[in-house]
Order: structure tokens, then C-alpha cells, then sequence
């Protein structure tokens, strides 16, 4: 079960379905009292476990090859056949699916999963991620669309404060992968997969990191536009904001291996504390 689980790489599923959830307080749809939007939030796992399930699927024989995935990884371990992920990951997906086809206003939600679903599997994976550096980048939409399936299932639309959302993650994504991609590029390089640091070089995959996360700041403080948060939330996305600039920065300037792992690391509490923020401040 627990090798099951790690298919779905449960951290980041678990990250999707609470930015969805983020999207159903702003939206003043979450109630403790209702059991819908809380499946909702389920889906949203399940739609996110099924993507990452068939990538690791489709990608099983490159994790074999790699340091990072070789002796952490399911598949690559025996610790279950590719026959049987493959079944598991069209089976979460059609549930996840059937979920927001049945409580939706529309159909929205059911094409957005769906999208989610083979953009991120097949796109992404198989063609997307083995032909670009900049693969992470315009694979991110996947990634992002959390808020606007959740938003979508419960109002049959998608709303402004939804799309900010969505802002948010794209544009967090590159920075958070490619400092990932820099400590392990001697495992990148052995797959022959052109990642930013191999093809422009670390100098300019810094540089890009930077940017982005200094275009995060002004992007997650517009938000407080919405009616539902308050300066709380504008005094919390300032201060996570600032640390992010300020880690990529000393990555561009002390340009240390040391300094992306830490900023990796930062940025996933960055996206989980920013994300709980908003529900926090939204519910208060």
C-alpha cells in the first residue's frame, strides 16, 4: 500500500488538493458542515496522483538510471510491476474524474481534471520534458490547476481570484524545479534529459530563478484584492515572498550547490505556508 501511495508522490498531490481548497474558502464555498466540497478536495488528490502515477510510469526505466529516484521509487525498486501502477493510475484518475463529473455545476471541472490528467502524462512526459529546457515551464500549467478545478466544480466558472491562483503556482514552478535541477545535474546529464542548467548553463538558470521569484511577490500580494483576505494575509505573502527573493538571490550570487538544495527545499514550504495562509485568513 505504502509503495502504491509513494506513486501518486503523495507531498505534491497533497499540495494540489490543498491549493483547490485554498480556491473553495476564497470562494466561500467550504463549509465543515458540508461533505461536498471536502470530496471535492479528495478528487483533486486523486486527480493529482493519477498525472504522477503514469509519470512515473512512462518514466520508470530513466528513474532506474538516476541517483535521486533509483532507490526511492516503487517502480525502479520491483516493489510493484508496471502493469499493475499503469492499472493504478487509470483507476485513481477515473475516480478522481468521476467525482467532479458527478458534483460539479458543469462539465468544467471534469475537462479541467481530465486536461490535468494528459497534459502532465503524456504531454509533459513523453514529449514535452525530452525536447525543451524550458519543459517546466510550460509544464507547470498542470501543476497549477488545482485552484481552477476547485473553483470550477463548485460555481460551473472560474474566477478571478482562481486565475491568481494558478498565476501563482505557474510561476513559482520553474524556480522551485530548476533549483532542483541544479544540484542534480550529473543525474539530468546521464538521462540526456536538457534541462535549463545543462543547455544554458548554471550561470543563466540562476539568473532565471531569480527573476521569477522576484515576479512571485507583487503576483501573490495582489490577491489581497479578494474580499476574503485581510492584511494578515498581505503581511504573511510579503515575509515568505521576501525569504524566496532573498535565498535566490544568494544562490545567484554565492552560486553554491549547498544554497539550491536549501532553496528547494524552501520553496515547497513556500508554496504549502502561502497556500495554508490564504485558507487560514479566509475561514478567520
Amino acid at each position: 500500500m505504502r509503495a502504491y501511495l509513494e506513486l501518486t508522490k503523495p507531498r505534491i498531490s497533497l499540495l494540489f488538493a490543498i491549493t483547490g481548497l485554498a480556491a473553495l474558502v476564497i470562494e466561500g464555498s467550504l463549509s465543515f458542515g458540508t461533505w461536498a466540497p471536502w470530496i471535492i478536495v479528495l478528487a483533486l488528490f486523486l486527480v493529482g496522483g493519477s498525472a504522477n502515477s503514469f509519470n512515473q510510469y512512462f518514466e520508470r526505466e530513466i528513474d532506474a538510471r538516476m541517483e535521486r529516484t533509483a532507490k526511492k521509487r516503487p517502480l525502479p525498486l520491483q516493489k510493484i510491476s508496471p502493469l499493475a501502477a499503469l492499472f493504478f493510475s487509470i483507476g485513481i484518475g477515473a475516480v478522481g474524474l468521476g467525482v467532479l463529473f458527478y458534483l460539479g455545476i458543469t462539465a468544467l471541472a471534469f475537462l479541467l481534471g481530465l486536461f490535468t490528467i494528459l497534459f502532465y502524462s503524456f504531454f509533459y512526459t513523453l514529449w514535452l520534458k525530452p525536447k525543451t529546457p524550458y519543459n517546466i515551464v510550460i509544464g507547470g500549467v498542470a501543476g497549477a490547476m488545482g485552484p481552477l478545478i476547485a473553483w470550477s466544480a463548485i460555481t460551473g466558472t472560474i474566477g478571478w481570484e482562481a486565475f491568481v491562483m494558478f498565476l501563482i503556482i505557474f510561476i513559482w514552478t520553474p524556480p522551485h524545479f530548476w533549483a532542483l535541477a541544479l544540484y542534480h545535474k550529473e543525474d539530468y546529464q546521464k538521462v540526456s534529459l536538457p534541462m535549463l542548467p545543462l543547455v544554458k548553463g548554471d550561470e543563466e538558470t540562476r539568473k532565471q530563478i531569480f527573476y521569477y521569484s522576484l515576479a512571485l511577490v507583487p503576483l501573490s500580494l495582489s490577491l489581497y484584492l479578494s474580499k476574503s483576505l485581510s492584511l494578515f494575509y498581505v503581511l504573511c505573502a510579503l515575509a515568505l515572498g521576501s525569504v524566496f527573493v532573498w535565498f535566490s538571490f544568494r544562490l545567484y550570487r554565492e552560486k553554491t550547490l549547498p544554497l539550491a538544495r536549501r532553496l528547494f527545499g524552501y520553496s515547497i514550504a513556500y508554496l504549502m505556508l502561502l497556500f495554508l495562509t490564504i485558507i487560514i485568513d479566509g475561514l478567520v
